[in-house]
C-alpha cells in the first residue's frame, strides 16, 4: 500500500471502513464457485482467523516461516498493533501462539521478513519504530494463547545521522545477509542498508539515495542472463512517484559503500509504481502500479524484458480479468500469484511469458462485498511454503489459509502415464511429521485421496473434489500412531496406493 504521504483522499472512507464479521472457518472446500461464501476457483478454504481473535481493526502485511528443525510452517501476521504469530502446520487447525507489539503506535503499514530463524519487522507512520528483531525459535513447542505477549531480541535504530524512524517496506537478501529499509526518514526514503548476518546485532551498512523515494524492492544474487552481473547483488526498485515519472530501477549493490545506480525502466500511463518480482530466472521482471485505475478498465501488471540490465525493456502488460486495485504479487515456479485488494488472489500462469501468453488459472476472492477499486480486501499472498499451503491476509477479513487444488511447487512434474495418471513415491518415507505425493492428471477429474490403515479404515481424508493436472497432497502424520499406513487415491477410471511409514 501507499507511503502515508500519498494516500488518496478519496479512499479515506474506504479505509476506515470495515466490515463486520466474526469468528473461524475451517476445511471448506472450494465447490460451484464458493467456499463458505467466498468466490474461488481450484482453490479451497484451509482456515480462517478473523480480525477480532487478532484483537485488532485491520491487516497488513505478512510473511512466512518455516522451522527448519521441526518442519512446521508459520504465518507472520502484520496487524496495525502488532505480528501475530500462527502455526498453520495443519492448515485447518491453524493455532494462533501470540503477538508481538508494536514498538511505538498502531500503524495502517506493517512489515515484515525473514532472515535465518529470525523476523524483521518495520512500520510506516509509526514514530521512530526502528526494526524490530524477534527470534522465530521462541515459538517452537508453543501451545494457542491468544493473550500471550511476545518480547523482540532487539530493535534496531540506525546510527547517529542514519536513524530510520519509520519504514514503509523491509527487504532481505538471504544469500547476503543484508536487510534493506525502504521508504524510511533516511537516505531520502531509498535503501537504508542494514548488516543482519548477526541478526541481534544488526548494523548500519550505506545508503542509495540517488533515485529518491523507493515504496519497495526485491535484492537478489544475480544469476540471471546478463553476463556484466552475474554474482553481483541486485536490487530492483518500485519508485513511486504519484505521476508519469513513476518507475522501476535498477540498483547494484554489490558494494555497500559505492552502490550503483545501473538503469530505469519505464512503462506508459505510470502513476505509482509499486512493488515487483523477478521471475526465477531473472530474465523477466512483473511490477504493479497501485494507481493506474484510469489506464485500463481492469488491474495492469507490467512485464519488463531484463536481460540486459543496463537498457531494461517494456514488453507487454497482462490485463487482469476484474476491475479493482492490484497490491503486491511474488512469483514462484510458472506462477505469479497477485494480490489484488477487493479481487483478492488471483493466480496466473506465466509459463507463457515469452509469447506474451498470461492466463489466469485460479482464484480466491477474500473481499466479498465488491469489486472496486479501493484499498479493502487483499494485501499480501505468501507462496513460498514446501507444502503448497497458502496464506494470505486480508485488510478486513484477516488471515486466510489456503489450499490450491494443483501444485504449485517448482518441482518439476511427473508425467502422468499411459492410463492417465501418475502418483508420487511419498516423501519423506518413513515420517513423523508431513509426508507429501504428488497426483499427476492426463484430464481433469474429480479424485477422492484418503488414508487407510491396515484394517481398511479410514484415518484420514486429503482431498475430495475436482483436480486438474497436478494435485498436491500432504499427509499428517504427527496426528497418526506409528505404523504402516496405505494412501489410496481413486479417480474416475483408475485407482492408485502408496505405503508410508510413520514412526514416532
Amino acid at each position: 500500500m501507499m507511503h502515508r504521504s500519498v494516500i488518496r483522499p478519496a479512499l479515506l472512507v474506504a479505509l476506515l471502513t470495515v466490515p463486520a464479521v466474526a469468528g473461524a472457518q475451517n476445511g471448506v472446500a472450494c465447490e460451484n464457485g464458493f467456499a463458505a461464501g467466498f468466490a474461488c476457483d481450484q482453490i479451497d478454504l484451509a482456515a480462517r482467523i478473523d480480525l477480532a481473535t487478532f484483537e485488532t481493526d485491520r491487516g497488513a502485511d505478512l510473511w512466512g516461516w518455516t522451522d527448519p528443525d521441526t518442519g512446521h510452517e508459520y504465518a507472520l501476521v502484520g496487524l496495525t498493533n502488532g505480528i501475530a504469530f500462527v502455526d498453520v502446520t495443519t492448515p485447518t487447525s491453524p493455532v494462533y501462539l501470540g503477538k508481538l507489539p508494536t514498538a511505538t503506535i498502531a500503524s495502517i503499514w506493517r512489515d515484515v521478513k525473514v532472515y535465518e530463524n529470525y523476523a524483521f519487522i518495520v512500520a510506516d507512520g509509526a514514530e521512530a519504530h526502528g526494526m524490530q528483531v524477534f527470534d522465530l525459535t521462541t515459538l517452537r513447542g508453543l501451545s494457542a494463547d491468544p493473550a500471550r505477549r511476545f518480547t523482540a531480541a532487539t530493535n534496531y535504530n540506525g546510527v547517529e545521522g542514519n536513524r530510520p524512524g519509520s519504514s514503509h517496506n523491509v527487504v532481505i537478501n538471504e544469500d547476503t545477509g543484508f536487510a534493506y529499509l525502504v521508504g524510511s526518514d533516511d537516505c531520502a526514503g531509498s535503501l537504508h542498508m542494514v548488516d543482519i548476518q548477526n541478526p541481534t546485532s544488526p548494523t548500519f551498512g550505506g545508503c542509495f539515495s540517488a533515485d529518491g523515494y523507493t515504496h519497495d524492492a526485491q535484492c537478489v544474487t544475480y544469476t540471471g542472463p546478463d553476463p556484466d552481473y552475474t554474482g553481483h547483488e541486485i536490487c530492483a526498485l518500485s519508485q513511486g512517484t504519484f505521476d508519469s515519472s513513476s518507475h522501476y530501477s535498477f540498483v547494484d549493490v554489490t558494494d555497500k559503500a559505492n552502490p550503483v545506480l545501473i538503469s530505469r525502466a519505464f512503462y506508459t500511463d505510470a502513476v505509482y509504481a509499486h512493488q515487483g518480482w523477478f521471475t526465477e530466472d531473472q530474465r523477466y521482471f512483473l511490477g504493479g502500479d497501485e494507481i493506474d485505475d484510469d489506464a485500463s478498465a481492469t488491474t495492469r501488471t507490467i512485464i519488463f524484458d531484463v536481460a540486459d540490465l543496463d537498457n531494461p525493456e517494456f514488453d507487454f502488460f497482462y490485463l487482469g480479468p476484474v476491475e479493482t486495485t492490484d497490491h503486491n504479487l511474488y512469483i514462484r515456479g510458472d506462477y505469479a500469484f497477485l494480490s489484488n485488494y477487493e479481487a483478492g488472489l488471483r493466480v496466473v500462469d506465466i509459463s507463457g511469458i515469452e509469447t506474451e501468453t498470461l492466463t489466469e488459472v485460479a482464484y480466491f476472492d477474500t473481499y466479498p462485498e465488491s469489486d472496486n477499486e479501493s484499498y479493502n480486501g487483499l494485501w499480501t499472498t505468501y507462496p513460498y511454503f514446501e507444502s503448497g499451503t497458502l496464506i494470505a491476509n486480508d485488510r478486513d477479513y484477516g488471515l486466510f489459509v489456503l489450499q490450491p487444488t494443483f501444485s504449485i511447487t517448482s518441482v518439476e512434474p511427473t508425467l502422468p502415464s499411459e492410463d492417465g495418471y501418475m502418483l508420487s513415491a511419498p516423501q519423506p518415507n518413513p515420517s513423523s511429521g508431513q509426508t507429501r505425493l504428488t497426483l499427476t492428471l492426463a484430464e481433469s477429474q474429480y479424485i477422492t485421496a484418503e488414508v487407510l490403515d491396515l484394517t481398511g479404515r479410514r484415518v484420514a481424508l486429503l482431498h475430495e473434489g475436482p483436480a486438474r493436472s497436478a494435485l498436491a497432497l500432504t499427509l499428517d502424520g504427527s496426528t497418526l500412531s506409528s505404523g504402516l499406513y496405505l494412501v489410496r487415491v481413486v479417480g474416475e477410471a483408475f485407482h492408485a496406493t502408496q505405503r508410508v511409514s510413520i514412526v514416532h
